[in-house]
């Protein structure tokens, strides 16, 4: 079963190829995306990841939440379900 995880506060510059070589040191990453605005193209400064496995996310979870990622300490936790 896969699990999506948000990472926010996340460096303008991050790419989505360098926010999945991140969350790949913890195991299998499905898809990485970084959210950008729909008029001007630039990012919004966080993301998703869908990893493979459900322990997998909760380490990457652990080991990354408050960390620093390019300069800035990012958030990362669980996806909650989006309320259309």
């Amino acid at each position: 079963m896969t699990v999506q995880i948000y990472v926010g506060n996340l460096n303008y510059r991050m790419t989505e190829d360098a926010l999945r070589e991140l969350f790949e040191q913890y195991g299998e990453v499905v898809s990485a995306k970084i959210v950008k605005d729909r008029f001007s193209g630039r990012a919004k400064g966080f993301g998703f990841v869908e990893m493979a496995n459900k322990d997998e996310g909760e380490a990457a979870i652990q080991k990354l939440n408050d960390s620093e990622v390019e300069g800035r300490n990012i958030r990362v936790n669980f996806a909650r379900p989006r309320n259309d």
